[in-house]
């Protein structure tokens, strides 16, 4: 584990239309930084394997669901859905054009190759937000984790997605009976109620404990159909 002596070592900073974006190396770990926000790192991946798993077991045994990941990361939830055969699609929707360079030909690679040689996945390039507005796909769950959560986002336009407004383009694009799973660093029972508001049924909070300080959660709730 990294001393608090430790400085962190820059490997890539980048300029993009949201701001910056920074990878890292911190002792044995990856750091993926925007706008001088942390977003997260490789030294556990818990919390975003409990995404995937929480989605897929709340779809009740669906055959080969399509699931759609906002927010590729470091790419811990994306190589766990593709170690998983009960999922079919799998598209991945990242904004961030410097962390796909990362996993493609980048230190991020080591933890993605395999998942992204898998012929179930693709990496969609784009505003998540936009793209729940806009595409005409549809899908069976939505794992997303491209903020801190819906009380603390990484830019100001995210905030959008977690108001009803933006629940109701996600039911859009969830087939009935589909999940939606939103990974956060703390519970937000208002969240919890805007779900509800938004005609999501089901709606509960796991908790996945952490060494100090209040647990990750993933906000959990289905689309009626």
């Amino acid at each position: 584990m990294p001393s608090s002596y430790d400085i962190p070592e820059v490997l890539d900073r980048r300029e993009g239309p949201h701001g910056e974006v920074v990878l890292r190396r911190h002792g044995d770990r990856l750091e993926i930084i925007a706008n001088g926000c942390f977003l997260m790192d490789t030294s556990d991946g818990r919390s975003e394997r409990l995404l995937v798993d929480a989605a897929l077991d709340a779809l009740d045994g669906r055959d080969r669901p399509h699931v759609l990941i906002g927010g590729l990361g470091v790419g811990f939830s994306l190589a766990h859905a593709a170690a998983d055969p009960r999922w079919g699609r799998i598209t991945v929707v990242e904004r961030e054009h410097a962390i796909v360079e990362w996993h493609h030909d980048g230190p991020l690679s080591a933890l993605s190759a395999q998942a992204l040689a898998d012929p179930r996945a693709r990496i969609v390039e784009a505003d998540l937000v936009a793209h729940v507005n806009e595409t005409s796909d549809t899908y069976d769950a939505l794992c997303l984790d491209i903020d801190n959560g819906p009380d603390w986002t990484v830019t100001e336009g995210n905030g959008n997605l977690y108001r009803e407004a933006g629940l109701a383009s996600c039911a859009r694009v969830l087939r009935p009976g589909g999940v939606l799973a939103v990974w956060s660093a703390q519970p937000s029972p208002e969240f919890e109620e805007t779900l509800r508001n938004a005609g999501f049924q089901r709606v509960r909070t796991e908790e996945i404990p952490v060494a100090r300080g209040v647990p990750d959660v993933v906000h959990l709730g289905i689309r009626p159909g």
